[in-house]
């Protein structure tokens, strides 16, 4: 294997361009998968040192987090503390501490697995995707981002290089729910995050279809209205028909749908 350590990010970009190798972050993930048996790549070009895709900026508006953050990095900045609470408990969720001190929020993403902890938080906040390539710079919604099973609108000589969220009201709540076989170091059963900003909720979900899910339907059905018992039962049972589980080795599709209801109620109530 070609093992390509880039300069910078426009180096990065350059042999991105010029093949068609994977980019590495944490390896967290990608290295575990060839450990497992899949087909390893006759080259990587490893970016996980270019410091400048690690930083995160607090801005008037917004956050700004670098693609390269850790796990550790994010749930122990202050402004993220205090604007996405969700995003913290999801962060703190992923694996161990020594996961957290070296897998980062890009691999996460670009990992595209359904069951990954910090998707549906990202949905959930409305977050926007910056991709570079050599031929351009550009932004893209997380709700367009997840097209199938691993497969994302990501162009074969682009790099994830930052995430950007609207700073929310401060009046508003936000919960991230994941459930497991046990509390550490385990993938998701399902994994939720529940918002609800000035009057609108925000409903997303992981490990309940091919890719991580928006159900924006029971979102609409919700929003603008008071929770009577029959709004909150009608929500909860529309949910289950926005969502597509499967039986697998972790769970059952009949149990992912039943609590994904019940996890909504919870917040709801």
């Amino acid at each position: 294997m070609k093992f390509i350590k880039p300069l910078n990010l426009k180096d990065a970009l350059k042999i991105k361009s010029e093949t068609s190798y994977p980019v590495l972050a944490g390896g967290t993930d990608i290295v575990a998968q060839w450990r497992s048996g899949l087909k390893m790549p006759e080259g990587i070009i490893s970016i996980g040192h270019l410091s400048e895709l690690a930083k995160m900026k607090d801005k008037k508006d917004s956050i700004e987090i670098g693609s390269l953050a850790t796990h550790a990095a994010i749930y122990g900045n202050k402004a993220i503390k205090d604007n996405f609470p969700a995003l913290v408990t999801a962060c703190r969720s992923i694996g161990a501490v020594q996961i957290q001190n070296i897998g980062t929020i890009g691999g996460n993403i670009m990992n595209a697995s359904p069951a990954g902890d910090t998707l549906p938080v990202l949905l959930a906040y409305e977050a926007l995707a910056e991709l570079q390539s050599v031929r351009r710079k550009r932004t893209i919604s997380f709700v367009d981002f997840f097209l199938s099973y691993r497969k994302t609108a990501i162009d074969s000589d682009e790099i994830l290089t930052k995430i950007i969220i609207k700073k929310p009201p401060q009046t508003e709540k936000s919960q991230f729910v994941k459930i497991g076989t046990r509390q550490a170091q385990s993938i998701s059963k399902i994994c939720g995050c529940f918002r609800r900003s000035n009057g609108r909720f925000f409903i997303s979900f992981g490990s309940v279809a091919e890719v991580p899910i928006r159900c924006q339907k029971t979102e609409d059905f919700l929003s603008g209205k008071a929770l009577t018992a029959d709004v909150i039962e009608k929500g909860c049972e529309m949910v289950k028909s926005e969502i597509r589980p499967i039986d697998d080795i972790r769970s059952s599709g009949l149990y992912r749908a039943h609590v994904c209801s019940i996890l909504l109620k919870r917040f709801l109530l």
